[in-house]
């Protein structure tokens, strides 16, 4: 099996500004057709539709009235919420309030927030359409007073909804409780706050959302053809072993861990845990590319805080910051040890890609009689791990189109009411309104399941 290619990055590139953050009703109105064939390289076909529709077309009303203010809090378990949120608000909300009988009084729109790297790999198409669409750049890693600003700028004064998520990032497992960061409460907060100087008592929303997906048939022949290739590039043949599902599955991640273990010199236990494996190979991982960054020291940071930090040395040396396209050119020494320095960066990257999502790919393996959409998220993953091994991103994931995609909305949180409790104790008021959130999630997760979302096969 030919593995796909993954092209190092050879050369030091100028830095990427983002572009003043302006809605463009002419893009909106250009992209209406172009947005959902972009968003079927995702899904498919697969019909999007809205449960729980009152709560949500609500929560929208208010913001487009200026009766308040709204923060999308948007699960982000596959990686494509933003395009499915998007294209849903822009082409479809109006249309499904009317024939709720409610009149939305401007044309819906949402704008998310997100990391500034996605400028970065996301390429022109990225660079051109996002700012167009009024979405909002801020850094994971980096003092970013100026982004921040622009955030509590738009949901102060604007009356569209800003789209957040608190995983911080895709998590790949859209069936466990995600891990939360406490930014999309103290953005709330903190907004919250800046309209109450200004005399305003406009409410600050948090609405919680989930998207779940509904796989038949095709999809599960999809799954087996995918597993198959994961199996090819282990080196296995299911069909003469005539393993059931979850060996395979078993079988597949044991081999993928122990080529990660090699590796990186770890002494492989098959005894030990899978989780406490994983954790090893994560510190590794991080290690790795600290230790190509030439970064001595440190590795007692929380996970997540290091591995933000440690892409965002990889990104700048990369896209290096202050360096202008069409500056005054480099001596071919100073642009050769650039060159170098972005190469070194790369590499390094490609254990950041390990530490990324393994840390995710925690969980044990659906058995044989589970959900056929646990079971196609797990082969995903297992597609994922190996692609990571091999040097991959989440680009190059691969998704299993499903039947059908459900978007959940939850009842809106106002933060209002938790702002004086705020501003006498922040860091307890902000855990106490994660755990709240999180909550609404496992109710949108528990609808979902009622509902029979996951399996039509």
């Amino acid at each position: 099996m030919k593995r796909p290619p993954y092209t190092p990055v050879t050369r030091a590139h100028p830095d990427i500004k983002a572009p003043e953050s302006k809605i463009s009703g002419s893009l909106i109105f250009a992209l209406r057709f172009a947005a959902r064939i972009y968003l079927a390289a995702f899904i498919g076909a697969a019909k999007i539709k809205l449960e729980t529709q009152s709560l949500f077309i609500h929560a929208f009303r208010r913001a487009l009235c200026g009766e308040s203010r709204c923060i999308v809090a948007f699960r982000h378990a596959y990686g494509f919420e933003p395009q499915v949120l998007t294209w849903f608000v822009l082409y479809k909300l109006r249309r499904t309030a009317a024939q709720r009988g409610i009149r939305l009084p401007a044309n819906p729109r949402i704008r998310f927030i997100y990391g500034y790297e996605v400028l970065r790999w996301g390429g022109m198409i990225a660079r051109v359409i996002m700012p167009r669409l009024g979405a909002l750049p801020v850094h994971h890693a980096k003092v970013d007073s100026r982004g921040l600003a622009g955030i509590y700028d738009a949901i102060a004064e604007g009356s569209y909804p800003i789209a957040i998520a608190p995983e911080g990032q895709v998590s790949y497992n859209a069936w466990e409780m995600p891990r939360l960061e406490p930014g999309v409460i103290r953005i709330g907060l903190g907004a919250s706050e800046q309209l109450k100087k200004k005399g305003e008592t406009l409410p600050v929303e948090i609405l919680p959302v989930d998207i779940r997906l509904t796989y038949g048939r095709k999809s599960g022949k999809a799954m087996e053809n995918l597993l198959r290739k994961v199996e090819k590039l282990c080196g296995l043949n299911a069909e003469k072993s005539g393993e059931d599902l979850t060996s395979r599955f078993l079988r597949c991640r044991e081999v993928i861990l122990h080529i990660n273990e090699t590796r990186y010199g770890i002494t492989s236990d098959p005894g030990l845990p899978w989780e406490d494996r994983i954790a090893v190979l994560l510190k590794a991982a991080l290690d790795h590319c600290a230790g190509i960054l030439g970064i001595r020291g440190g590795g007692r940071e929380e996970h997540f805080s290091r591995m933000y930090h440690l892409r965002q040395l990889c990104w700048d040396r990369i896209f290096v910051p202050g360096k202008e396209a069409g500056e005054k050119q480099e001596t071919p020494l100073e642009q050769a040890a650039g060159d170098l320095r972005a190469g070194e960066a790369w590499h390094a990257a490609r254990h950041l890609e390990i530490a990324d999502f393994a840390w995710y790919f925690r969980t044990p393996p659906p058995e044989n009689d589970a959900p056929l959409s646990r079971k196609i998220g797990y082969v995903q993953n297992l597609w994922d791990f190996s692609n990571r091994t091999m040097g991959g991103t989440y680009s190059d994931r691969v998704n299993i189109h499903p039947q059908s995609v459900t978007i959940y909305a939850g009842p809106a949180v106002n933060l209002n009411a938790a702002l004086e409790e705020y501003r006498k104790d922040r860091k307890e008021t902000v855990r106490k309104c994660l755990v709240r959130l999180q909550e609404a999630y496992a109710d949108l997760s528990n609808r979902s399941a009622q509902n029979g979302d996951g399996d039509n096969a």
